[in-house]
C-alpha cells in the first residue's frame, strides 16, 4: 500500500511552471468575465498615469516656460535666409524691417540643421522675449498697462512684445493680467489633471474591489474543494500525513495563492502596460532622447536575470528552514506533557535554537541578495536619469528640446524603473505561488485507496449477518497483522475480540468499515461484498464506539444527534437515559444545549463514554462496533457503562474489542487472537475450562 507522504520543504526549481498555472488558471474558468473587466480597466488606468506627467509638459511648454527669440536677417539676403523665411513663414512673427520672432515652440520644431545654422551665424539673439497677442493684447488696453508701462513694451503692426529682463519691472498684480491667458491654460490643465486623479481613483477602486472579490471566491472554491477532497480520501492517507500539514494547505498555501491572483497576475498586466506605454510616449515626445534613456536597459535585464538565480536559492532554502521549524514547533508543543514530566525543556531548547539560528541564517542570506538587487535597480535608475539630465540639458540650453518634455521624461523614467524595482517582491510571491500550488495539486491528485464501485450492490433488507472469510490483511507489503481470519457472527448475536496489542484486533473493525481493503479474502454483510457496497450505506448501519471518543465543537444534543436533523430533542433525550448518560447532562449548566469545547475537553472520559453511547442508541444502527469502549474508565462509571452498553447491544450484532474481560462475560461468543490469527474460541466459561491463551490472560487481569 503505497502512501504519499508531503512535505513542506518540496519546493519547485524553477519559480514558473506553466502546467500548473494552467491548473491554477483553471479556478478563474467561473470569473474570467470579471478579470478580463479588470483587465479593460487597467488600459484606462495606465492612460490616466501616462497623462499626468504629459499633462505636466503641456502646462510647462505652453504656459509656463514661453518665450520667443529674435531672428534678424542681413540685409544682402542669401539663399539660406530666403529658404528660411518661406520655409517656416507660419512662424515667424515680423517686428522689424529684417527682424522676425520665433516662439520657443516653433522653434524646437524647426529643423536641427536649420537651427544650427542659424545660432552659428549669429542671426539668431540669445535674448528672450515675451509676445503679447490675442486676448492677452486687449486686457492690457484695457486696463491701460501698455501706456503704463510704454517704455519697455515693444510695438509692431501685429503686436506687443516685451523682455524677460524688462518683465521684472512690472508689478506683480499687473504681471499676472500680462499673463492671464497662460495662468488660464495652467488653470484648465490642473483641472484636467484633477479630473483624471478622480477618474483614476474611482477605475482603481473598482479594479481592486472586483479583484479581490474574485480572489476570495477563488479562496472559498479552492478551499471547499480542499475540505471536499480531504473527506474522500482514505484512512491510510491520514495514517501518514500530519494534521498539522493537511491544514496548512488549506489555509496558508491557498491564501498564497490568493495574492497571486490578486495582486501579482493583475499586476504584471498593468506593469506591462505602463512600460509599453512610456516607451511609446518617450519615442513621440523625443526618439533620441528616447533612444538615451534605453540605453540602461541591457544592464537592468542583467541585473534581474542574476538576481532571479541568486533568489531562487535563497527561497528554497528559508523554504526548508521553515519547514524544519513548523516540524520541531509541531513536536514539541503536541508532546508538552512528556517534554516537562521528564524535564526535556533545556534539550528542546538547544534544539530549537539551532533549528533557528539556521532559519536566521537563510533569512539573512535571502535578505542580502534583495538589498543588493534594490540599490542596484536604483543605481541604473539613477543613471539613467542622470543621461537625461546631461543630454537633455543640453538640449533644453540650446533649446532643441522643451523644459516641459525633459521634466516629462524624467518622470517616466522615474515610473518606468518602478515596476523593475518590485520585481523582487512579484518573484517572491510567484515562487512561494508555485511552491504552495505544487503542494495543493498534490493533495487534489491523491486518490482514495478505497472507492465506491460504479453500481452499488444494495441489500433489500439489513440484518446484520458479518462475515470474514480467509481475510489477509497488511498496513505494509508482507507484513501480515491478519493471517487467514474466518468469521461469522449472526444477525443480533455479540462476538467479542480479546488479545495482546498489536495482534490485529482494531484492524477487523477498520476492514468492516472499510477504512482498509484487505489484500486476501473477502468480507460480507448479508450476503454481499463489502467492496461491491456503496462506503456511505454500508457505514449507516454500523454504529461505532470507540476508546477515544471524538466530539465536535459545539453543543451537548447536537454531539448525539451529529446533524442528523430527524434526530428530534426528544429522542436525544430519552436515548441519554438510556445511555445513563442524563444524569450528568442535567446537571451541567447549560444542560443539553452546554457548549462543548473542542475535543470536549472539558468532559471527564465517563462522561464522553456515556455520550459515545447515547449517540450511537439516537442512530439505532443494525451492527455495533466497539473499539475499546471501557477500557479508560473508572470504577464508579463503569456500572453504568456496563448496563448501558447491555442496553446498547440489544437485538443487534455487536462486536466487541476489549481489554477488560469482565466487560465481555455476557457476549455469546469470545475470539482470542495471537499474531494475527484466531486461535481460540467459545464462550467466556468454555474458553476458562480450556486454560489456554484466555485462561492466561485472565489469570493476569484478575490475579488468580
Amino acid at each position: 500500500m503505497m502512501i504519499h507522504r508531503f512535505h513542506e520543504e518540496e519546493v519547485l526549481s524553477k519559480p514558473y511552471d506553466a502546467r500548473l498555472m494552467k491548473r491554477l488558471l483553471g479556478f478563474a474558468k467561473p470569473y474570467q468575465k470579471i478579470i478580463f473587466f479588470c483587465i479593460f480597466l487597467l488600459l484606462f488606468i495606465t492612460v490616466f498615469d501616462l497623462s499626468l506627467p504629459y499633462l505636466t509638459k503641456m502646462a510647462i511648454d505652453k504656459h509656463i516656460v514661453v518665450s520667443s527669440r529674435m531672428i534678424t536677417f542681413s540685409d544682402k539676403e542669401n539663399q539660406f535666409e530666403q529658404r528660411i523665411k518661406e520655409t517656416y513663414a507660419q512662424k515667424l512673427v515680423h517686428v522689424g524691417r529684417e527682424t522676425f520672432l520665433v516662439s520657443s515652440l516653433d522653434l524646437r520644431g524647426m529643423d536641427r540643421k536649420d537651427h544650427f545654422r542659424l545660432d552659428k551665424m549669429g542671426l539668431l539673439k540669445s535674448e528672450k522675449f515675451y509676445l503679447l497677442r490675442d486676448e492677452t493684447l486687449k486686457v492690457m488696453e484695457k486696463q491701460e498697462l501698455l501706456a503704463k508701462y510704454s517704455p519697455i513694451f515693444h510695438r509692431t503692426q501685429k503686436c506687443y512684445f516685451i523682455s524677460y529682463e524688462d518683465m521684472r519691472k512690472i508689478k506683480r498684480s499687473d504681471l499676472f493680467l500680462l499673463r492671464n491667458k497662460d495662468i488660464s491654460g495652467v488653470k484648465k490643465i490642473a483641472l484636467i489633471f484633477f479630473s483624471i486623479l478622480l477618474l483614476g481613483f474611482g477605475f482603481n477602486y473598482g479594479q481592486v474591489y472586483l479583484m479581490q472579490y474574485t480572489g476570495q471566491k477563488l479562496m472559498y472554491d479552492l478551499r471547499m474543494k480542499v475540505f471536499s477532497h480531504l473527506q474522500k480520501l482514505s484512512l491510510s492517507f491520514f495514517d501518514s500525513n500530519p494534521v498539522g500539514r493537511l491544514v496548512t494547505r488549506a489555509t496558508n498555501d491557498v491564501e498564497v495563492l490568493n495574492e497571486m491572483f490578486t495582486e501579482l497576475l493583475i499586476n504584471l498586466f498593468k506593469d506591462i502596460f505602463i512600460l509599453l506605454g512610456i516607451v511609446v510616449v518617450l519615442i513621440h515626445i523625443n526618439w533620441r532622447l528616447a533612444l538615451i534613456s534605453f540605453v540602461v536597459i541591457p544592464l537592468t535585464a542583467w541585473a534581474t536575470m542574476v538576481f532571479r538565480l541568486k533568489a531562487r536559492d535563497a527561497f528554497r532554502l528559508v523554504r526548508l528552514k521553515i519547514a524544519r521549524i513548523n516540524s520541531s514547533l509541531n513536536e514539541n508543543i503536541s508532546g508538552m506533557r512528556v517534554v516537562q514530566i521528564f524535564n526535556r525543556q533545556m534539550e528542546n531548547y538547544k534544539r530549537f535554537s539551532r533549528i533557528n539560528h539556521e532559519n536566521f541564517l537563510a533569512n539573512m542570506q535571502q535578505i542580502k541578495v534583495f538589498a543588493v538587487f534594490r540599490p542596484i535597480i536604483e543605481i541604473i535608475g539613477s543613471l539613467g536619469i542622470a543621461l537625461l539630465v546631461w543630454y537633455g540639458g543640453g538640449k533644453v540650453i540650446s533649446e532643441t528640446l522643451s523644459l516641459g518634455s525633459l521634466v516629462a521624461f524624467l518622470s517616466y523614467i522615474q515610473m518606468f524603473f518602478r515596476p523593475i524595482r518590485d520585481i523582487s517582491e512579484k518573484y517572491n510571491t510567484m515562487q512561494a505561488a508555485m511552491a504552495s500550488s505544487e503542494r495543493i495539486f498534490l493533495l487534489l491528485d491523491e486518490k482514495p485507496m478505497i472507492k465506491d464501485p460504479p453500481q452499488p450492490k444494495r441489500p433489500p433488507k439489513v440484518e446484520g449477518r458479518v462475515e470474514f472469510s480467509g481475510v489477509w490483511f497488511a498496513y505494509q507489503p508482507n507484513n501480515w497483522v491478519l493471517k487467514d481470519i474466518d468469521l461469522s457472527v449472526e444477525p443480533g448475536k455479540s462476538v467479542a475480540i480479546v488479545g495482546a496489542t498489536g495482534v490485529g484486533k482494531t484492524s477487523i473493525i477498520n476492514l468492516l468499515e472499510r477504512f482498509y481493503a484487505p489484500q486476501r479474502g473477502e468480507i460480507k454483510v448479508d450476503g454481499i461484498n463489502i467492496a461491491k457496497m456503496d462506503r456511505a450505506q454500508l457505514r449507516s448501519q454500523m454504529g461505532l464506539v470507540m476508546q477515544d471518543v471524538f466530539l465536535f465543537a459545539g453543543d451537548i444534543k447536537g454531539n448525539i444527534r451529529l446533524g442528523k436533523e430527524e434526530i428530534s430533542d426528544e429522542r436525544v433525550v430519552e436515548m441519554a437515559k438510556v445511555a445513563n448518560a442524563h444524569q450528568f447532562i442535567r446537571r451541567l449548566p447549560g444542560g443539553y444545549d452546554e457548549e462543548v469545547k473542542e475535543r470536549g475537553i472539558t468532559l471527564s472520559t465517563g462522561q464522553r463514554q456515556l455520550l459515545s453511547f447515547a449517540r450511537a442508541l439516537a442512530f439505532d444502527p443494525h451492527i455495533l462496533v466497539l473499539d475499546e469502549a471501557t477500557a479508560n474508565i473508572d470504577t464508579e462509571t463503569e456500572s453504568l457503562i456496563q448496563d448501558a452498553l447491555l442496553k446498547l447491544m440489544e437485538g443487534k450484532t455487536s462486536i466487541i474489542i476489549a481489554h477488560r474481560l469482565s466487560t465481555i462475560r455476557h457476549c455469546d461468543r469470545i475470539l482470542v487472537m495471537h499474531k494475527g490469527r484466531i486461535v481460540e474460541e467459545g464462550s467466556h466459561t468454555q474458553l476458562l475450562r480450556k486454560k489456554g491463551l484466555y485462561y492466561r490472560l485472565y489469570q493476569l487481569q484478575y490475579g488468580r
